[in-house]
């Protein structure tokens, strides 16, 4: 038996003559093991521990206080007095074991962890070489080994983590969160190459770190490689060059990049170099409060935008999301919140209520698009923010005290295979009945059998559930695309070429027949 069917405790696949069994590890990497597969490939429900390393002021004030002027950025706060001791108290108090635990009772199964490259000079001394925090190593040198400490405690509470570079050399955008203060210039060639060399040293030690475990700890679930980047005509040969470059070193890790507010531009993008770079991530980041247009239209017609199919967001992650998934990729919102202009709530009656509808709108589109989402950001310094603190959103009742499917639903029930086969020869009927209008040459067992496979690959996902902790929520198959790709390659070295297009449609069927099922059991 193949290690993910003994890890997820699947259902072999009996219909017709499918013998295929589970995609599972089979190269020594620990990077290509079972348990990798779980968590990179499940649906991502998440949240930022924004602040906690790359600091931002507005969301904690308190390790500012002996900051070199202006005091807005990591850079400020490591020039000013006591920076080594001030740094490590917040790193060591910001993140604690009451917040793993409290994140874990939501059925938040994800973190995004915001880093700056100065970050990692505890691990190689070389990331700091010709940039603004060269002198600054002594300040910087235990952030790594409380990074890989996150990780391996994120893994005890059954949490992925996505590892962000929000501060690259040079500065990636014009923001203070990018590290320091002033304009960018990351796009110079020795920035740019250096962020490359930041981005592999960072890879090397997070692989060389999850492989330390007896056994490897395998829920690092990418590398992002640049958080918000300002738009410029060398960015997309910028993410060729270093995708490549940390292609050599882990083939499989899914890889992210942010769009820069370009979203189909970048979906074209990895559309047009998939071959190249399997497994890209496209990161948008969502928020509707910072323009002149956002303070001038209310919450209830920000709520109608966001569930109206045919509005322009909605439109937008649809056409991304499928052009992304066809190309083997995924798409997540790797920032949102529930954050409003305050003249957005000018003349609401219940507040409470129009947030908590705002919130709930968001998390519909992103869970019917995206693979994934991140809430901006887990906490305050100064509670009581319950637009972008999720911690005080949750408090307040805006939003929901727990995500994800309850893992009382997944239970022995000798009449799935049953109900799956019935449910795949109606859908094989009603495949077979569009496509007999039209001439060619079809083959409908292909169909049959990706409606088999995904429905089993689902299901496969929902049983993992016994291999994490109490407090984890039914794990979903969440991306799609890259899973699918895999499967596809299965089936043509199982069963030939030939109408693909029918084992991709009958699979995604599948896929969503078995969460209905799940759903059904509620």
């Amino acid at each position: 038996m193949h290690k993910l069917s003994k890890l997820f405790h699947g259902q072999s696949n009996t219909k017709a003559d499918n013998t295929q069994e589970p995609i599972g590890a089979s190269v020594a990497d620990f990077r290509s093991s079972a348990a990798v597969d779980l968590f990179k490939y499940r649906r991502q429900r998440g949240v930022n521990l924004g602040s906690w390393f790359v600091l931002e002021r507005w969301i904690t004030d308190a390790p500012f206080r002996s900051a070199h002027g202006p005091a807005q950025s990591d850079l400020d706060v490591a020039r000013g007095s006591n920076a080594k001791e001030i740094l490590e108290h917040h790193w060591d108090n910001w993140i604690t074991e009451g917040d793993w635990t409290w994140i874990a009772e939501r059925g938040i199964n994800a973190v995004r962890i915001p880093i700056g490259y100065y970050h990692l000079c505890g691990a190689d001394a070389s990331v700091l070489q010709g940039t603004d925090f060269a002198d600054l190593g002594h300040v910087f040198q235990g952030a790594w080994n409380r990074i890989t400490n996150a990780i391996a405690t994120a893994h005890r509470f059954g949490l992925a983590v996505l590892i962000d570079l929000h501060a690259a050399p040079g500065k990636q955008n014009p923001d203070a969160h990018a590290g320091a203060t002033g304009p960018p210039q990351f796009f110079n060639k020795q920035n740019m190459t250096h962020t490359i060399h930041v981005l592999s040293v960072l890879l090397t030690q997070l692989n060389a770190f999850g492989a330390s475990h007896n056994p490897p700890l395998p829920n690092v679930v990418g590398i992002e490689l640049l958080n918000e980047p300002q738009h410029n005509g060398s960015l997309e040969r910028w993410y060729l060059d270093a995708i490549r470059s940390l292609r050599q070193i882990d083939p499989s890790i899914p890889l992210y990049i942010g769009d820069s507010w370009r979203t189909d531009q970048y979906a074209s993008f990895i559309e047009t170099h998939q071959s190249a770079i399997p497994f890209t991530v496209l990161d948008h980041h969502l928020y509707r409060c910072f323009t002149q247009g956002d303070a001038s239209t209310s919450v209830s017609q920000h709520i109608q935008n966001l569930t109206n199919p045919n509005d322009g967001t909605p439109q937008m992650l649809a056409r991304v999301s499928q052009k992304i998934q066809a190309a083997g990729g995924g798409l997540v919102v790797g920032e949102w919140s529930g954050a409003l202009n305050p003249g957005s709530l000018h003349g609401v009656g219940n507040e409470v209520e129009m947030r908590k509808a705002y919130i709930s709108a968001q998390l519909a589109l992103y869970e019917e698009h995206c693979a994934g989402y991140y809430f901006w950001t887990y906490k305050k310094e100064h509670a009581g923010d319950k637009g972008w603190s999720f911690k005080d959103a949750v408090g307040a009742g805006v939003f929901p005290s727990r995500v994800g499917l309850g893992r009382n639903l997944v239970r022995d029930d000798p009449q799935r295979q049953m109900r799956r086969d019935q449910l795949c020869d109606h859908a094989l009927g009603q495949h077979s009945g569009y496509w007999s209008q039209y001439s060619g040459h079809y083959e409908h067992w292909r169909f049959s059998e990706g409606f088999v496979q995904g429905w089993d690959d689902n299901w496969m996902f929902f049983n993992s559930i016994s291999t994490l902790p109490p407090t984890s929520p039914v794990p979903e198959l969440g991306f799609k695309g890259p899973w699918m790709k895999r499967r596809i390659q299965e089936h043509i070295a199982s069963k030939g070429n030939g109408n693909i297009w029918e084992y991709e449609h009958g699979f995604l069927q599948g896929l969503l027949a078995a969460r209905k099922d799940l759903a059904d059991m509620h």
